[in-house]
């Protein structure tokens, strides 16, 4: 379905995949340009042609860059192109089309100087990635190839040439040449948990298969390796679904039966797997499910039994939150947890949930289901992580870690008390997000700015909610970026990555902010003061330099500096 629903972009210029074959006449290559441009710049499909044929690039070893190849047709003619690039055999390089999606509307409460695309939105917005490397361009037309250039830990030093080769309709285009400084300079496995939350429902909901099955495992363990290439270490595992809807195939791993009233049977093995797999791909780190309802707490997680086809919930979806049924279940489940974790070796390298987002009314209803927790799973205390910003949370030791929204993070600072950060829907403005009309440079400000401020990890809900808000349909990802619920939902808030048809296609902002997690490596790896003179300009999370080139000056100045020690 998934490869058929992209075939049928054909006639949308730029949103996938597109007719190869040549026109009756073919374009002349004299009216077709091809330039390159940095990966800090998005290109637009009317974005003019511009002059730059050589770019150059710094970087240390065990490192990505990326930059774009750029094609402008000025004919009344289509032209198909193609881009490759070779040379400097000891890099890794691919080459990726960058396609179009619609962006309807900019994201409200945000500032001009805060926002891309201003005179081209509403329209298309560069965001997601093919494994392409033809295309077709319409008259007037600009398309863009994103190309990713892995530097090993073993490369040599020095500076290495790409030649990059565009053609358009077997004319050859402008000659193009990257240069690559390669430091000797290796950045070091970085010290900061990060976690996308990821939607198992989503994977068999949008290729319209079978829950837990053996195509979904291997789906997920696309999933994974694409997490963790990209900087993302600290995966949660779905032993239950967590949202508030009653769904008839809700996204819970662990196998549970109820032999009688009250006494439960728990199939730990599916759960295991996802485990063994996860750490295979790169994963360190691993949460496990909040236990009541977000926002008030008022109510438990609902749990299920399977039974054939049929999911039914184990207790009342009012059930009361820390009596009754969910009370005896967490009596019996929590000890297996233990078991497994212990068995597993995983205590050291797992968090857990009370609630999400709870609100500062619901402090009281929070603190009850803290307190249960604490009675009956004492040993997860110190890993208690949950998404708050009423600092009487983190003030009271209700929660371990916490992890506020940007702006109440610096009340925390403020406290000297330690805890990741995070930001979604929120905030907006001035504050560092990743949305469709972020620009990129403020994106790949997120590695200075979590070292810079002291965060000790950051978490986003977003790395694959595929769905409608609040429902289990998932709509057209290369048409509808914000589950159907702008101006709450910004686009590009829900997702990172889209349904390829064979696995995840990353977008120009999940690469981004993975380059922005190796510059958190970069200063974590040279030693950097979180108060040295090179990051005194960054003052918080919504005064903060914006631009490409103090990106690069910082990044030279580690590296210059990491060359003389």
């Amino acid at each position: 379905m998934l490869r058929r629903t992209l075939l049928q972009y054909s006639a949308i210029p730029g949103l996938a995949r597109l007719s190869l074959q040549k026109s009756a006449a073919a374009t002349p290559s004299s009216g077709v340009r091809a330039w390159l441009e940095t990966c800090l710049k998005r290109v637009f499909p009317n974005t003019a042609g511009g002059s730059r044929t050589e770019l150059r690039l710094t970087s240390a070893r065990n490192q990505r860059v990326s930059f774009q190849v750029c094609v402008r047709n000025e004919t009344t003619k289509r032209a198909n192109i193609e881009c490759n690039v070779s040379g400097a055999p000891d890099l890794q390089v691919q080459v990726r089309r960058v396609g179009y999606v619609p962006l309807p509307h900019h994201t409200t409460d945000v500032p001009e100087s805060d926002l891309d695309g201003l005179g081209c939105v509403p329209g298309l917005v560069a965001d997601p990635l093919f494994p392409e490397q033809k295309t077709s361009v319409g008259p007037w037309e600009t398309q863009s190839f994103w190309i990713t250039v892995t530097v090993p830990a073993e490369a040599s030093p020095g500076s290495k040439q790409l030649t990059v080769r565009t053609v358009a309709d077997s004319a050859p285009l402008e000659s193009l040449t990257a240069h690559i400084d390669v430091r000797s300079f290796v950045l070091k496995p970085r010290d900061f948990p990060v976690s996308h939350w990821w939607h198992a429902d989503a994977i068999y909901e949008a290729y319209k298969i079978e829950p837990f099955g053996e195509r979904w495992w291997q789906l997920v363990e696309m999933h994974m390796r694409n997490m963790a290439s990209h900087g993302s270490n600290t995966m949660i595992v779905p032993l239950f679904h967590q949202r508030t809807e009653i769904v008839p195939k809700p996204c819970q791993l662990l196998g549970i039966k109820s032999a009688s009233p009250g006494h439960y049977q728990f199939d730990w093995a599916p759960v295991a797997r996802f485990v063994e797999l996860a750490k295979r791909n790169g994963i360190e780190y691993f949460e496990f499910p909040h236990l009541w309802l977000y926002w008030e707490i008022k109510y438990p997680i609902h749990v299920y039994q399977r039974e054939g086809d049929r999911w039914n919930l184990l207790w009342p979806a009012d059930a009361p939150a820390t009596t009754g049924p969910f009370r005896v279940f967490l009596e019996q489940f929590l000890p297996g947890l233990h078991k497994f974790l212990t068995e597993q070796k995983l205590m050291e390298h797992s968090f857990f949930h009370v609630s999400d987002e709870p609100r500062g009314e619901a402090i009281e209803n929070y603190r009850k289901a803290h307190a249960l927790l604490t009675e009956l799973a004492p040993w997860t205390r110190g890993k208690l992580l949950d998404a708050l910003s009423d600092i009487r949370y983190g003030k009271e030791g209700l929660v371990d870690i916490p992890v506020p929204l940007l702006p109440a993070a610096e009340k925390y600072r403020e406290a000297k008390i330690p805890h990741w950060v995070y930001f979604c829907t929120a905030p907006r403005g001035k504050y560092l997000n990743r949305l469709f009309d972020t620009p990129l440079p403020k994106i790949r400000m997120a590695g200075f700015l979590f070292y810079r401020l002291g965060a000790t990890g950051f978490l986003h809900w977003g790395y694959d909610y595929w769905f409608k808000m609040d429902t289990q349909q998932v709509p057209d990802l290369f048409h509808e970026g914000a589950g159907y619920a702008w101006p709450g939902i910004p686009y590009g808030d829900p997702f990172v990555v889209y349904p390829g048809p064979d696995g995840p296609l990353d977008s120009i902002r999940w690469e981004v902010f993975s380059e922005a997690l190796q510059d958190y490596a970069l200063l974590q790896s040279a030693g950097i003061d979180r108060n040295s003179a090179l990051l005194s300009e960054l003052k918080n999370y919504w005064d903060f330099p914006k631009t490409e080139e103090w990106i690069e000056r910082t990044r030279m100045g580690v590296l210059d500096g990491a060359a003389r020690a």
